[in-house]
Order: C-alpha cells, then sequence, then structure tokens
C-alpha cells in the first residue's frame, strides 16, 4: 500500500487490487472517493483539503459523503456500500441521518456530479430489486 498524506487529507494506493483513493474533510463535511491514477499523482503532501477538493472533484467516484455545515440537519450519503471493505484504513466521519438508497438512486440519476456512479448503484438498485421480487414470491 502507498500512502500520501496531507493537512486534512489522505490517498492510498492499494497495489493487491489495483485501486486508488482518497478521503478528505473534517468537522463540516468528509469525503471518500476512488480516484484514478492520474488523479493520485498529482496530489502532493504540501497540498490542504481544498487543493485536494478542486483536483478530485469531477473525477472521482464517490463513495462516501457526510455533511454537518449547520446549513442544516446532518446527512450522510453512501454511495457504494462496499466502502469499507474497499477503504478498511478510511477514518470515516459522520453516519448520521444516512440517506435511504432510494434517494441516493435518484440523486446519482439525477445530479451530473454524481454521473460516475451511475454505472454502479444501477446494478446495486437491481440487485436489491431482483432479491425484493423472489422474497415477494
Amino acid at each position: 500500500m502507498q500512502i500520501k498524506k496531507g493537512r486534512s487529507w489522505n490517498a492510498f494506493y492499494d497495489d493487491e487490487n489495483e485501486r486508488y483513493f482518497v478521503e478528505y474533510g473534517g468537522i463540516t463535511d468528509y469525503k471518500l472517493y476512488e480516484i484514478g491514477k492520474e488523479i493520485f499523482d498529482k496530489l502532493s503532501t504540501d497540498m490542504d483539503e481544498g487543493d485536494v477538493s478542486s483536483v478530485v472533484y469531477g473525477s472521482g467516484r464517490k463513495l462516501y459523503m457526510s455533511v454537518n455545515d449547520r446549513c442544516g440537519p446532518p446527512y450522510t450519503i453512501v454511495f457504494d456500500d462496499d466502502y469499507k471493505t474497499l477503504c478498511p484504513w478510511a477514518d470515516v466521519a459522520g453516519g448520521q441521518n444516512v440517506w435511504p438508497a432510494e434517494l441516493t438512486d435518484a440523486a446519482v440519476e439525477v445530479l451530473a456530479s454524481e454521473k460516475n456512479n451511475r454505472e454502479q448503484r444501477r446494478k446495486k438498485r437491481a440487485l436489491r430489486e431482483q432479491k425484493k421480487n423472489s422474497e415477494e414470491q
């Protein structure tokens, strides 16, 4: 495992699975992303959270997000239920008022910023619906 650390962020290369991840945030928000090698290579230890955010935003696949910014009640969105397996090292913050899967699916379908999650969410939704249908029969 290769690790890069900065102020309020950590990035990891999982060499066993050849995948890259980054987490950043603190008290008011926390984000966990899967990123590509090119983004990982751009990250340097002298970057702050804002710099990392500007490099990662729109290019990675968001796995988890928690917001507690006093603009409303705190909330958490789990974009990929496998985030704990993918990132066992992550110091995940939040967990309050987790959005239901149906709301997360709708947000991913509507918001352009979440387009990188559509394929994964659609597969998970199909599996949930298949399981629900088989239980009803």
